[in-house]
């Protein structure tokens, strides 16, 4: 794991401006920069980066945060990645902590894995490009598919010679062992013998979300009734198949950038789609979708649309994962492609415009394409009707999470209808679903935890310091405006003077009851801010929150930090009114919302008084408790007219 220091020395190191330069064409404004955002499509510039507080903000979309943040949403990275990359390109070596002796030989299996694995990709794009028989069968296998030269460098398409050995022999005087070639899946041994387990073939690497090549798909050239078409790397402690999608590394950006994502059978259907201009594209390998993918895809977008050639039993294995990804609440699309065709073909013959434009106007959702799909199968045939009305019904279940409820009492109609069925007898069986998986998840629950935990009624946080995010429930979650008002004001004005009476950081905590705080993040950041001037005797500065280890604080601190207000000088010269500037303005602000926490003291006290009052029997102390309560009424008062209501 990554030494917290040296998380800390890649963030202070990282130009917010120069990093976002690599991947924007920045155009300074003022102080600022801007672009158009990559995260949304916009055709003026919404995109804000401002150097001087470390973070960058859409107006468009609302997305924001520090030079990490960045380059996890527009890389898809996870934390530890993004400070990776940005270790990389600053060339800081990192410091890794002690870890438990298992996770560290974990480790080294994985980084001996992706050496060995960039090293046969790169001998197979060698091979490809520079070897005469990689040229005359490989290079011709990529041409008759249409493969430009760009697209096969790309996706580091390679060819494995057709002899035995050629690569073992490669590899083992490069210095790589025969062990970790065969637990990488590049060699096979048999009676003592090793040898070259993709020979003959043309070579697909498989990217990992960084875009580390974790294993390798290798088909056939020859006609061999023995051998199988595709041969794929073995799941090792690197390659995890169900954790992986083909051609993500490619597609993520415009994935996310679309919101859809479009899933296809195989990697040549990728590589042709993108080639066509299709960019937003992966492929589960032939498979049926897992959670992990289904993980990996809603990352990037929750509208999924799955694309079909017409072939039945691939029909049916992808349909398999389709109620997980309804359990997902993804938004599903089926599109069925016209007879002898498949996207490859398709996109090949009628360009980009046109298949997508096919797409848009032939999707179909998940119950419909099954209803259709199943009742040609069926015929008069009562006992296939009977698996198919189960079949539906289960489907209709698994939407239950969507919001909006009337959906899944539209496709009970429309499928009763369709089915020729009562339709309580259906709504009655897609219930039992519900109930059983509710009764199944609840007996799994148990038996994880031994009994079911209490309710807590405090709100917690969690943080994980892999991804680096805290994992916030708040019981009867507020907006709690004042508080980030607050906050925001300890991060902007903190080391600011405060009328001659000290810092704004001083009077803060002299006259704010951090009791008073409900928002649980908000209060945590207000301690960290207290507690970190307490240890360096110095005001912290807003940057320390805006390269936090914790994303949801570096977020906040963003949303928070965007906010500039700029009077306008029009209200002084059609108004009349007196324009306030610089301090007078956050003088303004502090004097508001330090009113505000000691009118939120001041009112719990005036219901604490009256309820003294209501059980008083002694008219003395009545009388005193009317003469209090007077003059907190009083002190509300003059306190309403500080306030600035927001």
């Amino acid at each position: 794991m990554i030494a917290p220091e040296s998380i800390q020395q890649v963030i202070n190191r990282s130009d917010i401006v120069e990093v976002i330069g690599q991947f924007l064409k920045l155009r300074k404004r003022g102080a600022s920069y801007i672009a158009n955002c990559p995260f949304h499509n916009e055709k003026s510039p919404s995109f804000n980066v401002n150097p001087s507080k470390g973070i960058y903000k859409c107006f468009g979309c609302g997305k924001g945060g520090d030079v990490v943040s960045f380059v996890e949403e527009y890389e898809k990275f996870s934390f530890v990645e993004a400070i990776r990359w940005l270790a990389d390109y600053y060339q800081i070596e990192l410091n890794e902590t002690e870890a438990p002796q298992e996770y560290k030989q974990q480790q080294q299996i994985e980084e001996s894995l992706r050496i060995v694995n960039e090293f046969a990709a790169k001998y197979f794009e060698d091979i490809l490009h520079n070897d005469e028989e990689g040229q005359l069968i490989g290079g011709a296998y990529f041409q008759e598919r249409g493969f430009r030269n760009n697209i096969i460098e790309q996706f580091r398409l390679g060819y494995c010679l057709d002899k035995w050995d050629a690569f073992i022999t490669e590899a083992l005087a490069k210095g790589h062992t025969q062990e970790l070639l065969e637990k990488a899946g590049l060699i096979k041994v048999r009676d003592g013998r090793a040898y070259d387990n993709y020979k003959g073939r043309v070579i697909f690497p498989i990217f990992s979300n960084t875009g580390r090549i974790l294993g390798f798909g290798a088909r056939i050239l020859k006609k061999s009734e023995h051998a199988p078409k595709y041969v794929n790397s073995p799941e090792n402690e690197l390659y995890v198949k169900n954790k992986v999608l083909y051609g993500l590394y490619q597609s993520r950006q415009s994935i996310g950038k679309l919101d859809e994502c479009y899933l296809v059978e195989g990697y040549t259907d990728v590589i042709s789609l993108h080639q066509g201009g299709v960019t937003n594209v992966v492929s589960s390998s032939g498979t049926s979708l897992t959670e992990g993918q289904l993980k990996l895809i809603s990352n990037l977008t929750k509208n999924l649309t799955i694309l079909y050639d017409g072939d039945a039993a691939g029909i049916k294995a992808a349909m398999r994962g389709l109620d997980m990804a309804l359990s997902e609440s993804f938004n599903v699309k089926l599109v069925l492609l016209p007879d002898g065709e498949d996207p490859d073909s398709f996109v090949q013959k009628k360009g980009a415009d046109a298949f997508n434009k096919f797409i848009e106007e032939n999707k179909q959702d998940v119950i419909r394409f099954r209803l259709g799909l199943g009742l040609k199968e069926i015929g008069n045939d009562p006992v296939k009707k009977s698996h198919l009305v189960n079949e539906i019904a289960e489907t209709i279940s698994k939407i239950n999470k969507t919001e909006d409820f009337s959906i899944q009492a539209d496709y009970i109609k429309e499928s009763a209808r369709q089915l020729d069925i009562d339709e309580s007898g259906l709504i009655n069986l897609v219930n039992k679903f519900i109930r059983d998986r509710l009764n199944q998840d609840q007996r799994q629950q148990e038996r994880k935890q031994g009994q079911s935990a209490p309710v807590e009624d405090e709100p917690e946080i969690y943080f994980d310091e892999e991804t680096g995010e805290s994992i916030i429930v708040e019981i009867g979650r507020k907006e709690y405006n004042e508080e980030w008002q607050l906050l925001r004001i300890l991060l902007e004005y903190g080391n600011k003077d405060y009328k001659e009476q000290g810092t704004v950081a001083q009077i803060f905590f002299e006259t704010i009851d951090l009791e008073l705080l409900e928002s649980p993040l908000a209060k945590r950041m207000v301690m960290e801010y207290y507690n970190l001037w307490n240890e360096t005797q110095q005001i912290p500065d807003h940057r320390h929150f805006t390269s936090h280890l914790d994303k949801v604080i570096r977020q906040k601190t963003a949303d928070l930090l965007h906010v500039n207000y700029v009077p306008s000088q029009n209200w002084h010269i059609k108004h009349k009114v007196e324009v306030l500037h610089g301090e007078q303005i956050y003088i303004e602000e502090i004097d508001s919302t330090f009113a505000y926490f000691e009118l939120k003291l001041l009112r719990r006290l005036l219901n604490e008084n009256m309820k003294q009052m209501q059980h008083e029997q002694d008219i003395q102390k009545i009388m005193m408790l009317q003469k209090s309560h007077q003059a907190l009424k009083q002190r509300e008062k003059e306190l309403m007219k500080i306030v600035i209501i927001r």
